[in-house]
């Protein structure tokens, strides 16, 4: 939908290379979907007539503050890592250029990912991150552009026990897609 879209998407960002770039990383991602249990999840060798697993699950709700640039890079960088493991994002776009984010909403709409999978904001981040910080239903917060306010932030999260994530706006990697995962293990007798 983001390459159906690339003109729009070009003309409200820094150019056709930034849009091939998220277009490139979301393929990326897409293409790890299938492998995170095998890569990041694990048979466990223990001493016993047990089997004892460790597989990857969603963290359930994560919040992303999305980095001012670049503009849909640094909001794709950082919703679709999330996306990949499974969890629901809730994204408060570049205050500054939030042109992108809106783009990206609609071509999200209209695209197969599930309604209430993604689910972009816009408005003062000074006044959103507080609340999406502190609350309860939110399991996870990325801080790529929170700027100073991360600190706060922090203290927010820490009060309800929220994974905090240190994202950066240029990284690809399949660690971020770990950030947001939780690790299940479970032990099984042999046998039964």
């Amino acid at each position: 939908m983001v390459e159906a879209r690339s003109a729009e998407f070009a003309q409200l960002c820094d150019g056709r290379a930034e849009v091939e770039a998220a277009i490139d990383r979301v393929v990326w991602y897409a293409g790890w979907a299938d492998k995170l249990a095998q890569v990041l999840g694990s048979s466990n060798p223990v001493a016993g007539p047990y089997f004892n697993f460790t597989v990857p699950e969603p963290t359930g709700v994560v919040a992303v503050l999305a980095p001012d640039e670049p503009t849909l890079l640094g909001l794709v960088s950082r919703i679709v890592p999330a996306l990949t493991g499974g969890n629901t994002v809730i994204a408060v776009a570049s205050e500054v250029r939030p042109l992108a984010a809106i783009e990206l909403a609609e071509a999200i709409a209209t695209s197969d990912v599930p309604a209430g999978a993604v689910n972009l904001l816009t408005g003062s981040r000074g006044e959103l991150a507080p609340w999406l910080a502190a609350h309860m239903d939110v399991n996870a917060i990325d801080l790529a552009g929170a700027d100073g306010d991360s600190p706060e932030l922090e203290r927010a999260a820490a009060a309800n026990v929220k994974r905090v994530v240190h994202g950066r706006a240029d990284s690809q990697s399949p660690w971020e897609i770990a950030a947001f995962l939780e690790l299940k293990t479970v032990w099984h007798p042999v046998g039964q």
